[in-house]
């Protein structure tokens, strides 16, 4: 061997490729392949011709539903901390008849505890009748368009793993959240804003962090995009002074011809394109979020229906008006979190509070929807995540009664798009301990949601670790009493 080639016969022979290896009319035969692939792609999206069953090149395109779809996008407003079923929607007057007589029973270990009856009055709304607690108020008007589920159990009681399952029908982290099945399963109509986008409280974090809307081992395109309701929506949204748009463009056309090569010799990479689209939406996202997110440009009416100019209602109604403004535009999932409803004490006090912070740009979001003609397609859920409790321990009890966490009854509620308002479906005990008839579980709350997208629980599904897997786990039934 000499200066790194080979000698045969007094021929110098250039060594061929090694195994792992391309040569180079390979490489410049996959490098045309993949700037050609990625050109036909950008056209055909452009021309709305990847709405294959498949989603085609493009993972993010529309897709067909498996079934004819009712709602086109989803608002699911979580209340963090899971708020008392018996406090909100679900009325337990025996339970108001035991209040302070106290109880033994086993939680955790054997305790002295206190019954607690709630300290909200319940009153009949709408012509369907539906009772609902004082502290909702302006929602209370919007009865004839929510469907209540009381029966509602979930398979956790601790609120980590609980919000886990609610979001991702797992108590352990690793798997898909809802809105990446829903992204999955659907693509998006806007590909200059996320699919998927997340509104946190910025009071504190979400139990399990951003387990809650990640991708799980679905790839990477399908994750929650999470966006600041106040400041900058996302950080580092904007180039650097001095750098123009043009500059940007030039930059990433090189970055992603460079991309390409290495795309072309490593198809099956999932990150490496996803990492092209995340770049390429980043560009894209500078000009649309904020014009999306611009609340100035709503009327004073607006304002004041969601309370925008209200210090106690501002950052709700902030959150709900984006979302309506991001399912305007074609994001397929939005979800709100709302922290503060876990009330082990003083619940008169802590869910009057969450009441009063959420009640009015709630019944706004349900009454700006409906107005603009988008509430028939939008899908809005509301809940926690999971139960509380018909008693209280003695120490809580003395400062301030509240309740404890209950995995085995729960309160939540659907409007808009296919969902027969003014429904309530179930029965707990009388003291609202445990679901009694017709019984619905998470996994049934998210066979309907996708359902009313127009998505089958039993066949969205995508094979990891040797099996399937779907967001229902083994399935979910429909909860068909709430459905138009």
């Amino acid at each position: 061997m000499s200066n790194g080639k080979l000698q045969s016969c007094g021929k110098m022979i250039r060594p061929g490729p090694q195994a792992g290896e391309i040569g180079r009319r390979d490489l410049l035969y996959r490098f045309g392949q993949g700037i050609g692939s990625i050109a036909l792609t950008s056209l055909l999206a452009g021309d709305g011709l990847l709405a294959a069953e498949s989603g085609g090149p493009d993972p993010l395109a529309p897709k067909k539903q498996h079934l004819p779809a009712k709602a086109k996008s989803v608002i699911f407003l979580f209340m963090s901390g899971a708020p008392g079923q018996m406090d909100t929607f679900d009325p337990k007057p025996k339970l108001r008849e035991l209040h302070g007589q106290p109880i033994t029973r086993k939680y955790g270990s054997l305790e002295k505890r206190i019954y607690v009856g709630s300290p909200f009055e319940f009153a009949r709304h709408g012509k369907s009748g539906m009772e609902i607690s004082e502290i909702f108020p302006h929602l209370a008007k919007r009865a004839d368009d929510i469907a209540v589920i009381r029966a509602m159990h979930t398979s956790a009681e601790a609120h980590t793993t609980a919000t886990f399952f609610m979001n991702t029908g797992e108590t352990i982290p690793g798997s898909p959240s809802m809105g990446a099945w829903t992204v999955f399963g659907l693509g998006t109509e806007n590909q200059n804003l996320p699919a998927f986008v997340v509104l946190p409280d910025l009071r504190g974090g979400v139990f399990g962090g951003s387990i809650n809307w990640g991708s799980g081992y679905l790839p990477a395109y399908y994750q929650g995009t999470l966006i600041n309701s106040v400041g900058d929506p996302i950080v580092d949204l904007q180039p650097p002074e001095g750098v123009t748009r043009e500059q940007q463009q030039r930059n990433l056309t090189l970055l992603n011809e460079l991309n390409a090569s290495q795309l072309g010799a490593q198809p099956n990479n999932p990150h490496l394109l996803t990492r092209m689209k995340n770049y390429e939406l980043a560009f894209r996202m500078q000009t649309a979020v904020p014009e999306c997110l611009d609340l100035a440009k709503e009327s004073q009416a607006t304002r004041d229906l969601y309370g925008l100019d209200d210090k106690q209602t501002e950052p709700m109604a902030r959150k709900c008006l984006m979302a309506r403004r991001l399912v305007e535009r074609g994001v397929r999932f939005v979800q709100i979190f709302s922290d503060g409803w876990d009330s082990h004490e003083n619940i008169a006090r802590e869910h009057r509070n969450r009441g009063l912070e959420t009640d009015k740009p709630v019944a706004a979001l349900l009454t700006d929807l409906k107005q603009r003609g988008l509430l028939d397609q939008t899908l809005v859920v509301w809940g926690g995540e999971f139960g509380r409790t018909a008693d209280n321990s003695m120490d809580f009890f003395r400062s301030g009664p509240g309740r404890d966490h209950n995995q085995n009854a729960m309160v939540m509620w659907m409007a808009g798009a296919g969902v027969k308002g003014g429904t309530v479906v179930g029965q707990t005990d009388e003291l609202g301990i445990r679901c009694a008839e017709n019984v619905y579980h998470t996994h049934d709350m998210h066979a309907t949601m996708l359902r009313l997208l127009g998505l089958d629980d039993m066949r969205l599904t995508y094979y990891h670790s040797g099996r399937f897997k779907r967001l229902t786990n083994l399935g979910g039934k429909l909860i068909k009493e709430i459905l138009v």
